[in-house]
Order: C-alpha cells, then sequence, then structure tokens
C-alpha cells in the first residue's frame, strides 16, 4: 500500500503547484470544456491550501464546473455550501443567481406543450425553486449586475408557471373534471393576474361552469372575459376557434 501511495504521488503533477497555478490550470481546464478535471484541480486547491481567496474562488468554480458539466445535484450542494460557509463573501450574489440558472435549465423542457406526458404529473419543483432563487438575488441583491438577467427570467418563469396551471386546466375540463378545471383556472387568474394565460384561464371558467350548469357563475366569469379582453381570441371564428386547446391559440 505504501508503494502504491508513493507511486501516485509520483504521478500527480500537480503535487507542488501553488495555489495560483492550480487556479490557473483550472480555469484553462473549466474554459476548454474539460470540466471533470478542472474539478480536481480546483478541489486539489481547496484540500491544500484551505485558507485565502483561491480557496473560495475555488469552491465557486467547483459549483459553476458541476453546473456546466449538467450535473444539478452537485452544483446546487457546492452553491448551498458555498452560502452556508461565505454569507457575507463580496460575490455571494453570484451564487444566487447560479443557483437560479440550475435550477432554471433543469426543467423548463416540462412546458414543452407538445410532449405526450400527462401534464398533471410534470415535476413544477425546480421551476419553483428557479423563481424563488431569482427573487431572492433580487429582494437582496438589487443593485447586483445580476439582477436585471434575473429580473427577466422571473417575468418568463411567471408566465411559464401560469401557461403551465392553464394546460393542467385544460386537460381536467376536457376530461370532464369541471370543478377541477375552475379551480386550476382560478389559480392561475389570482396567482399570475396580467399574464396572457389568464385569457384561456377565464375562457375555462366560463366553459366549465357552463358545463355545470351553474349559469350566474358562468356569467361572472364571462363579464370578467369580455371587460378584460373585449377582442378575445375565443371570441372568434366560431366554436371551432372557442374549442382550440391553448398551445394551438397562442
Amino acid at each position: 500500500m505504501a508503494a502504491c501511495s508513493s507511486t501516485a504521488e509520483q504521478a500527480d503533477e500537480t503535487k507542488n503547484w501553488s495555489p495560483s497555478k492550480l487556479y490557473a490550470e483550472g480555469r484553462d481546464e473549466l474554459n476548454s470544456g474539460n470540466y471533470e478535471k478542472a474539478i480536481k484541480h480546483f478541489e486539489k486547491l481547496e484540500s491544500r491550501y484551505p485558507f485565502g481567496t483561491y480557496a473560495q474562488q475555488a469552491q465557486m468554480e467547483i459549483a459553476y464546473a458541476y453546473y456546466r458539466q449538467g450535473d444539478q445535484p452537485q452544483a446546487l450542494a457546492a452553491v448551498e455550501r458555498f452560502i452556508k460557509l461565505h454569507p457575507d463573501h463580496v460575490n455571494v450574489d453570484y451564487m444566487y443567481y447560479l443557483r437560479g440558472l440550475i435550477n432554471f435549465n433543469d426543467r423548463v423542457s416540462i412546458f414543452d406543450v407538445f410532449s405526450r406526458q400527462d401534464p398533471t404529473e410534470r415535476d413544477q419543483k425546480a421551476v419553483r425553486e428557479a423563481f424563488d432563487a431569482f427573487k431572492l438575488l433580487v429582494e437582496r441583491f438589487p443593485d447586483s449586475k445580476y439582477t436585471p438577467d434575473a429580473r427577466d427570467r422571473l417575468a418568463y418563469l411567471v408566465n411559464a408557471m401560469a401557461k403551465y396551471d392553464v394546460h393542467v386546466a385544460d386537460y381536467y375540463y376536457r376530461r370532464g373534471a369541471y370543478l377541477a378545471a375552475v379551480n386550476r383556472a382560478q389559480s392561475a387568474v389570482k396567482n399570475y393576474p396580467g399574464t396572457p394565460a389568464v385569457e384561456q384561464a377565464l375562457y375555462i371558467m366560463v366553459k366549465s361552469y357552463e358545463a355545470l350548469n351553474l349559469p350566474e357563475l358562468r356569467a361572472d366569469a364571462e363579464r370578467v372575459l369580455n371587460l378584460n379582453y373585449p377582442n378575445s381570441v375565443y371570441y372568434k371564428g366560431g366554436p371551432k376557434a372557442k374549442e382550440k386547446p391553448w398551445y394551438q391559440i397562442w
């Protein structure tokens, strides 16, 4: 075992590297797309020189490298570790931003409306966590250079979550679960006011109340729809236009 250990140490070209060299080589590997090797360099840097700015920077680079590698669990773990260890770091805002990016890029594809997956079975956890991360960044670091992009992504996520609720409401309506359709459509109207999805949500409420034989509630929903969307697409082109799924109309 001693012989094996000695051989391994001799084979490690980084054995006598300074922290600056380890960091520079790690950055080179990262920029070249060699994420696994970059992570190894940064981990060695942190292990051998645990104190100082290089070690802290290495922790940030490890999180970014895992993110670029597509390893979401490891990337998030590295981000959380850094935030816990260095809550007052000058660049901690970047780690909040990176946490949002990791979740944002992980499950955005769930909004692919052409998927055959049952929309009620799709996971919203990563999307919600991305939203929460960007929201926290905007609230805690309003002057951060990452905040403008975070705001743009928040707007996208709000629209996406609203569309998802409407998709589920439409799913329920088309299967005759009218009360469930109303509840989900109301959720979109209440939680995401001002988004394009609200128009569709109100129309689903109108049709669902009609199917439930609740004329007063149907009239109320239709009144709100007409008031806010007097030129609604759902009242153009006759019954066929009204019955189109939301993803064919938008």
